[in-house]
């Protein structure tokens, strides 16, 4: 993949269906009673592999261009796959955390294994809660591939070290099968997908003080027709290309604007980005519009902006996009407090930090984050995306902020969360600023 810069981005697109309410709505539909129907279900990669999970557990599911049916067979209705091979979870960390909760209380053994980056990310995190609850679960070195030996579990208190949404959502999703009451607290507040969805299926879950939520288990969930509101994170990357770039203005339609999701938009807008909402609604519990971003002078109030604390478990999936868009930014922007970046698809801040500076721009590194000092005027230059979906696209729009060509290594890892983001992106730009090779 080649970028030739500079550029600009001009238009209206429509990104794909949220990646993380995707997971959700494929498991949580596969254990409830009965045909729930999807619309705008995501077409990336990590999310057809959660389908074809379900698919070997024994869920019908019915696909067309339009919409999934899933046809649920309850709490305790998946069956073991037909064949010995695991669970295959790709690249696909929530796939193998949700999951591992529900197969945690069926009635037979399981298997669920990944590809070579999701191998290297840690488990404990999930096994440790899943064990107190009952669990017999078998790793190598708390990573997968994860052998998960179901039997009946009981309801537990669990405050989770971390904020993860992928954490809570395992516990929340074992509670529903396990006997009692599950509570489980975070350090701060994560992502709510799961929370939000569960109410919408029926389940008995209940907002506790403190960050927590509560789940009863032994009950029945609801089918429901489900419509999945364009990805956040997905369109982060265009937002940040049409606030950086001259004569540039992108309107992004049917966005999902969950206030757990937006704190990327609060970093724009606190730089001094033009970004607006428009024709907001909600549906299931979720926030959505559109936006609409244009052509902004970008700095930081004070000289310096740093990013840390509470507000990192909100802002992790944009980090590597705020290091590009920190090269356009007129002071210092630093990321700090954001260790659990060492341990995603790839390490993000070492690739971060890599591509910046193979586009001879200056950042420094630190073991939890990074700082940059900008403007800065990047050059065109060799990225290596690492197999990380969210670098090949932080990285193609560096090569939009640079000067000449910038090739992009392994660009297609892209699909794993947006499948058509660099046709989306020539889309956008003059002709020849994006070389699909």
């Amino acid at each position: 993949m080649a970028i030739n810069g500079p550029s600009h981005v001009n238009g209206e697109l429509s990104v794909p269906g949220d990646k993380s309410i995707s997971h959700r709505v494929a498991l949580i539909a596969a254990v409830a009673e009965g045909a729930s129907r999807i619309e705008g279900f995501s077409s990336s990669a990590d999310c057809q592999t959660t389908l074809e999970c379900v698919v070997r557990l024994g869920i019908r599911v019915e696909r067309s261009p339009r919409e999934l049916i899933i046809h649920g067979n309850g709490l305790s209705g998946f069956q073991p796959p037909e064949t010995a091979e695991a669970l295959q979870a790709g690249n696909s960390g929530s796939t193998i955390r949700l999951l591992s909760g529900l197969l945690s209380a069926q009635h037979f053994a399981s298997e669920i294994d990944g590809d070579a980056s999701l191998r290297r990310r840690p488990m404990t995190r999930i096994i440790d809660p899943l064990t107190r609850m009952g669990a017999h679960i078998e790793s190598k070195d708390g990573c997968p591939p994860l052998r998960i030996f179901g039997q009946p579990l009981r309801g537990i208190a669990y405050q989770s070290p971390i904020a993860s949404a992928q954490v809570k959502s395992c516990v929340l999703l074992a509670g529903l099968l396990a006997e009692g009451r599950t509570t489980i607290a975070e350090p701060a507040l994560s992502r709510n997908h799961t929370e939000l969805m569960l109410k919408e299926f029926g389940a008995r879950i209940e907002r506790e003080p403190a960050n927590a939520w509560s789940v009863e288990g032994g009950g029945r969930l609801n089918p429901i027709n489900y419509q999945v509101p364009g990805d956040i994170s997905s369109a982060a990357f265009v937002i940040s290309a049409a606030a950086a770039l001259p004569n540039s203005r992108v309107v992004l339609s049917g966005v999902g604007l969950n206030p757990t999701r937006t704190a990327f938009l609060d970093v724009l807008r606190q730089l001094g980005a033009r970004v607006t909402t428009h024709d907001l609604q909600v549906r299931h519990g979720e926030p959505v519009g559109n936006l609409r971003a244009e052509s902004s002078e970008l700095r930081c109030k004070s000289n310096k902006t740093t990013l840390s604390g509470r507000v990192i478990a909100n802002l992790i999936d944009e980090i590597p996009i705020i290091a590009v868009l920190a090269t356009r930014v007129e002071g210092r922007i630093e990321v700090r407090e954001a260790r659990e970046l060492r341990v995603k698809e790839s390490d993000r801040i070492r690739t971060v930090v890599d591509g910046i500076r193979s586009m001879g721009g200056e950042i420094e590194e630190f073991e939890d984050g990074f700082a940059i000092n900008g403007p800065q005027q990047l050059k065109g230059g060799l990225v290596e995306s690492a197999g990380d979906h969210r670098i090949a696209m932080a990285f193609a729009i560096a090569g939009l902020f640079a000067e000449g060509t910038t090739e992009i290594r392994n660009a297609d890892c892209a699909s794993v969360s947006f499948p058509d983001f660099f046709e989306a992106l020539a889309s956008l730009t003059g002709p020849g600023a994006v070389e699909i090779l």
